[in-house]
């Protein structure tokens, strides 16, 4: 089957935007393992190095790092 996703890309998360390090097509969601396109990454942390597929998934990682302490 054709990988129609291509590489991974490797960003640099800042507040608000972010910085591209390494040219890819996607990036990988650190709580789902979902594949986001570059186009539609609209979630990460900044703190904490992040992409998240949705609105929901950034929240609940939120809460387990503030629950974890690490917040």
């Amino acid at each position: 089957m054709l990988d129609t996703l291509g590489r991974p890309a490797r960003l640099r998360y800042l507040s608000g935007s972010y910085q591209i390090v390494s040219p890819g097509d996607y990036v990988v969601c650190a709580v789902t393992g979902k594949r986001i396109t570059l186009t539609a990454l609209r979630y990460w942390s900044s703190e904490f190095q992040e992409a998240y597929f949705d609105a929901a998934t950034a929240t609940a990682r939120y809460a387990d790092m503030r629950s974890a302490g690490r917040i």
